[in-house]
């Protein structure tokens, strides 16, 4: 057995998720037990920082890289204290800034070394970098965890910042991003002062725009074949502008928005059962539609923990098989040329 807090922070921005996972490895077969979980909310200059990180100059990138690395083994050590645990590793997605896989080129904020330095817990980070250097996507990684936790569904799909879906494909496991969810939703919504459209009662209220819904639906990436990748570069440069260029409310926005997240994702699930996680999961409206748009799916809403929790659970056991040394990175997902064991080690000082 080994004891691992998982970290993710996703492109929405809501907080840092800290998942306290003890897995067990029974041959090839792995299980899991969530000991702890909870969020830890971004205070407003972190937020910020995270949200322009891309624009800063080389040294105040390099400055905040250690900064975020020092708030997060804080935060670490914190949870640690308070629930008098002793974990064997902290595995760190950290924050995506840059993500440019076709120049194989990748970054996650949050220094490993600082995380280590003030948890005290050995830390392994940095995921995805050896795989874009060997030409893959980098992303997604969250479906070796999805085979292998969580085999009775057809389809694992996590509707985060970005919706991404993994599935067996024969011998393969095949993943890929389908189109942002959360990271255009909440935009709108913060332009109005709200984190987040509650239940999408929002959206629901609006109306959808069927000329900007038919624009969506055309854009070139989702005619892409086999593995693809979704970064900030491209919501920002393409999906703002053509929404903004409607001038219409946040409520038409919103339900329009929803209705192509909707139509996308029916375009990927067969039928079966499929296991919903992520932010978008809450959103009733969200959900309704795409059930309405593909009533031949199942779609599995779990318990709030495994909602809420799943990516951090799963880099978490990244990090077990990078401490196992079994490839974390699946070239069939990524497109890389050939699996990979992905991550960073950092040993810590232990703490006295």
């Amino acid at each position: 057995m080994i004891e691992i807090i998982g970290l993710m922070s996703g492109t929405s921005l809501d907080g840092l998720d800290i998942c306290h996972v003890c897995f067990d490895r029974n041959n090839d077969r792995w299980s899991y037990n969530i000991l702890n979980a909870e969020s830890e909310e971004y205070p407003a200059d972190i937020k910020e920082k995270l949200a322009n990180a891309q624009n800063m100059s080389a040294f105040e990138y390099a400055l905040f890289n250690s900064d975020y690395g020092i708030f997060i083994g804080k935060a670490v050590k914190s949870f640690v204290d308070r629930h008098n645990i002793k974990p064997d590793y902290i595995a760190s997605h950290g924050h995506t800034i840059f993500h440019q896989p076709s120049r194989r080129f990748t970054a996650q904020i949050g220094s490993g070394a600082a995380i280590a330095a003030e948890s005290g817990i050995d830390t392994i980070c940095d995921f995805r970098t050896t795989d874009v250097a060997l030409y893959g996507q980098g992303a997604p990684l969250v479906p070796v965890g999805d085979r292998a936790l969580f085999p009775e569904y057809s389809y694992c799909l996590n509707l985060g910042g970005f919706s991404n879906i993994s599935f067996d494909d024969g011998n393969s496991r095949i993943a890929y991003d389908i189109s942002p969810v959360n990271y255009v939703l909440n935009y709108y919504t913060r332009k109005i002062g709200l984190e987040y459209d509650k239940d999408g009662n929002m959206a629901r209220s609006g109306k959808v725009i069927r000329q900007l819904l038919d624009k969506l639906n055309s854009l070139e990436f989702y005619e892409h074949k086999g593995p693809k990748s979704l970064g900030r570069e491209w919501v920002e440069d393409v999906i703002f502008p053509l929404i903004d260029s409607f001038k219409i409310s946040t409520e038409d926005a919103l339900a329009t928005f929803c209705e192509h997240v909707a139509f996308q994702t029916g375009r990927h699930i067969k039928g079966g059962k499929v296991l919903l996680t992520g932010g978008g999961a809450f959103n009733k409206y969200l959900v309704a539609r795409m059930r309405a748009l593909a009533p031949h799916c199942e779609y599995v809403v779990p318990d709030p923990l495994t909602v809420n929790f799943k990516e951090a659970l799963i880099f978490a056991f990244l990090g077990a098989l990078y401490v196992y040394d079994i490839p974390n990175c699946l070239s069939s997902v990524t497109g890389a040329v050939s699996d990979s064991v992905g991550g960073a080690l950092y040993k810590a000082v232990k703490h006295i």
